[in-house]
C-alpha cells in the first residue's frame, strides 16, 4: 500500500515538473527560421513605439494663391469739349425788354452783359424845294407849283429848315426819285434826301457753351437777330 503511494506521487511529481518546465520558463531562440540574407519578419506589434520628436515645428507656410489678373478697362478718353460761342441779341426797343430776355436766358449763358447803341434810323426818303430867302418867296414858289398842276406841297414855317417847299415823304426811294423827276420836269430843282434820326438800341451779349446751338431762339421774343461777336 505504501509503495503504491509512493509511486502515484512520483507520477505526479514527474508531471509538475514536466509542466513547470514547459510552461515556466521563458522562450529562448535557438536559431533563425530564414535562410541567411534574407530580411527577418517581425510582427507589427514586436515593433518599438516611436519617440515624439521634442522640437515643434511652426506652422508650414502657405503659399498665397497667385492673383488672377483683372480685366483691364480702357478709359473713356473724351475730346476738348466744344469752344463757347460769343452773340448779341437784338435790337431790343426798350431797356425792359432787354431785362426780360436776360432774366429768361439765366441758364443758358455763360456770362451776359447789357449795352446801348446810338444809330441813324431811316424815316424815308424827302422831295423838297430848297428854302427860299424869305416866306414870301416860298409861298409865290408854292403857286408857281398849283400853276403846273403839282400838287401835295406843303411850305415849311419853322424848323431847322424854313421856307423849304416840301413835296412828299416816301418809304421807298425809288418812289422818291420819281416824284423827283415829275417836278424838275416841270422846271423846278427838286431835290431828294434820306431823313433819318439818331435813336439808342439796346442788346444783349451772350457767352453761350459751345453745344448751345440756337435754343436761345425760344427765350426772346420774334423778330430778334443775332450776330457774332468776339468773345469777353
Amino acid at each position: 500500500m505504501f509503495l503504491r503511494l509512493m509511486f502515484v506521487l512520483l507520477i505526479a511529481l514527474n508531471i509538475a515538473v514536466g509542466a513547470w518546465l514547459l510552461l515556466g520558463q521563458p522562450y529562448s531562440r535557438t536559431g533563425m527560421a530564414t535562410d541567411p540574407g534574407v530580411t527577418e519578419l517581425r510582427l507589427l506589434s514586436e515593433l518599438p513605439e516611436p519617440v515624439a520628436s521634442a522640437t515643434v515645428s511652426g506652422p508650414v507656410p502657405t503659399t498665397p494663391p497667385a492673383s488672377v489678373p483683372q480685366p483691364v478697362v480702357a478709359a473713356k478718353i473724351e475730346g476738348p469739349a466744344p469752344a463757347p460761342s460769343c452773340v448779341a441779341l437784338g435790337p431790343f426797343t426798350t431797356p425792359e425788354d432787354v431785362r426780360r430776355a436776360r432774366e429768361a436766358l439765366s441758364g443758358q449763358a455763360r456770362r451776359m452783359r447789357s449795352r446801348q447803341e446810338q444809330v441813324n434810323q431811316s424815316h424815308g426818303w424827302w422831295v423838297y424845294l430848297p428854302a427860299m430867302a424869305t416866306r414870301a418867296q416860298a409861298l409865290a414858289r408854292a403857286r408857281e407849283l398849283a400853276d403846273h398842276h403839282i400838287d401835295d406841297y406843303f411850305v415849311v414855317s419853322s424848323g431847322e429848315q424854313p421856307n423849304t417847299i416840301s413835296l412828299g415823304l416816301f418809304k421807298d426811294q425809288g418812289n422818291a426819285r420819281k416824284r423827283r423827276a415829275e417836278v424838275i420836269a416841270a422846271g423846278f430843282p427838286a431835290q431828294v434826301t434820306e431823313r433819318s434820326e439818331t435813336v439808342a438800341e439796346y442788346w444783349l451779349d451772350l457767352v453761350l457753351p459751345g453745344d448751345a446751338g440756337t435754343r436761345w431762339h425760344n427765350h426772346v421774343p420774334r423778330g430778334i437777330d443775332s450776330r457774332r461777336i468776339p468773345c469777353f
